[in-house]
Protein backbone atom coordinates (compact mmCIF):
# COMPACT_ATOMS: atom_id res chain seq x y z
CA UNK A 1 0.00 0.00 0.00
CA UNK A 2 2.80 2.41 0.88
CA UNK A 3 4.50 1.71 -2.47
CA UNK A 4 1.29 2.48 -4.33
CA UNK A 5 0.84 5.78 -2.52
CA UNK A 6 4.48 6.70 -3.10
CA UNK A 7 4.18 5.84 -6.81
CA UNK A 8 1.02 7.97 -7.10
CA UNK A 9 2.91 10.86 -5.56
CA UNK A 10 5.71 10.43 -8.09
CA UNK A 11 8.17 8.74 -5.75
CA UNK A 12 9.29 5.41 -7.05
CA UNK A 13 12.60 3.63 -7.17
CA UNK A 14 15.60 5.88 -6.60
CA UNK A 15 16.27 8.06 -9.63
CA UNK A 16 19.70 9.42 -10.49
CA UNK A 17 18.57 12.91 -11.53
CA UNK A 18 22.15 14.04 -12.03
CA UNK A 19 22.74 11.31 -14.61
CA UNK A 20 19.45 12.12 -16.36
CA UNK A 21 20.47 15.78 -16.67
CA UNK A 22 23.93 14.82 -17.93
CA UNK A 23 22.15 12.77 -20.60
CA UNK A 24 20.03 15.75 -21.66
CA UNK A 25 16.94 15.72 -19.44
CA UNK A 26 14.80 18.86 -19.43
CA UNK A 27 14.24 20.48 -16.05
CA UNK A 28 10.74 21.94 -15.97
CA UNK A 29 10.17 24.44 -13.17
CA UNK A 30 6.42 24.82 -12.70
CA UNK A 31 6.47 27.65 -10.16
CA UNK A 32 5.16 31.12 -10.92
CA UNK A 33 7.40 33.53 -12.85
CA UNK A 34 8.13 35.64 -9.73
CA UNK A 35 9.11 32.52 -7.75
CA UNK A 36 11.33 31.38 -10.62
CA UNK A 37 12.96 34.83 -10.82
CA UNK A 38 13.89 34.59 -7.12
CA UNK A 39 16.01 31.52 -7.84
CA UNK A 40 16.06 28.45 -10.05
CA UNK A 41 18.23 25.69 -11.45
CA UNK A 42 20.34 26.94 -14.33
CA UNK A 43 18.92 25.92 -17.69
CA UNK A 44 15.49 25.09 -16.30
CA UNK A 45 12.43 25.92 -18.39
CA UNK A 46 9.77 27.86 -16.50
CA UNK A 47 6.16 27.10 -17.32
CA UNK A 48 3.86 27.78 -14.36
CA UNK A 49 1.72 24.75 -13.62
CA UNK A 50 -1.44 26.80 -14.18
CA UNK A 51 -0.28 27.47 -17.75
CA UNK A 52 1.21 24.07 -18.53
CA UNK A 53 -1.75 22.59 -20.41
CA UNK A 54 -1.87 25.62 -22.73
CA UNK A 55 1.89 25.53 -23.31
CA UNK A 56 2.53 21.88 -24.10
CA UNK A 57 3.78 23.00 -27.52
CA UNK A 58 6.90 24.19 -25.69
CA UNK A 59 7.63 20.54 -24.95
CA UNK A 60 7.34 19.03 -28.41
CA UNK A 61 9.23 15.78 -27.89
CA UNK A 62 7.03 13.37 -25.96
CA UNK A 63 10.01 11.00 -25.71
CA UNK A 64 12.22 13.57 -23.96
CA UNK A 65 13.15 13.00 -20.34
CA UNK A 66 11.50 15.71 -18.23
CA UNK A 67 12.11 16.40 -14.55
CA UNK A 68 9.42 18.63 -13.05
CA UNK A 69 10.21 20.68 -9.95
CA UNK A 70 8.55 23.38 -7.85
CA UNK A 71 8.67 24.66 -4.28
CA UNK A 72 7.71 21.54 -2.35
CA UNK A 73 6.69 18.84 -4.82
CA UNK A 74 2.94 19.42 -5.03
CA UNK A 75 2.85 21.37 -8.29
CA UNK A 76 5.51 19.14 -9.83
CA UNK A 77 3.41 16.10 -8.90
CA UNK A 78 0.46 17.66 -10.74
CA UNK A 79 2.68 18.53 -13.72
CA UNK A 80 4.04 14.98 -13.90
CA UNK A 81 0.53 13.54 -13.91
CA UNK A 82 -0.66 16.01 -16.54
CA UNK A 83 2.29 15.22 -18.80
CA UNK A 84 1.84 11.47 -18.27
CA UNK A 85 -1.84 11.78 -19.18
CA UNK A 86 -1.04 13.67 -22.38
CA UNK A 87 1.40 11.08 -23.68
CA UNK A 88 4.82 12.12 -22.39
CA UNK A 89 6.78 8.94 -21.77
CA UNK A 90 9.63 9.83 -19.39
CA UNK A 91 8.49 12.32 -16.76
CA UNK A 92 9.82 12.47 -13.20
CA UNK A 93 8.73 14.45 -10.18
CA UNK A 94 11.92 16.08 -8.95
CA UNK A 95 10.07 17.67 -6.02
CA UNK A 96 11.52 20.79 -4.48
CA UNK A 97 13.79 22.71 -6.83
CA UNK A 98 16.29 23.43 -4.04
CA UNK A 99 16.52 19.77 -3.09
CA UNK A 100 16.79 18.78 -6.75
CA UNK A 101 19.57 21.33 -7.24
CA UNK A 102 21.52 19.81 -4.33
CA UNK A 103 21.08 16.35 -5.83
CA UNK A 104 22.41 17.57 -9.17
CA UNK A 105 25.69 18.86 -7.74
CA UNK A 106 26.48 15.89 -5.48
Amino acid sequence: MVRTIMRLLGFGPSVNFRQLVLEGAIILDVRSAPEYAEGHIGGAINIPVEQLRQNLRSLLDKQAVIIACCTNGKKSWYAKNLLDATGYQHVYNGGSWTRLQRRLIQ
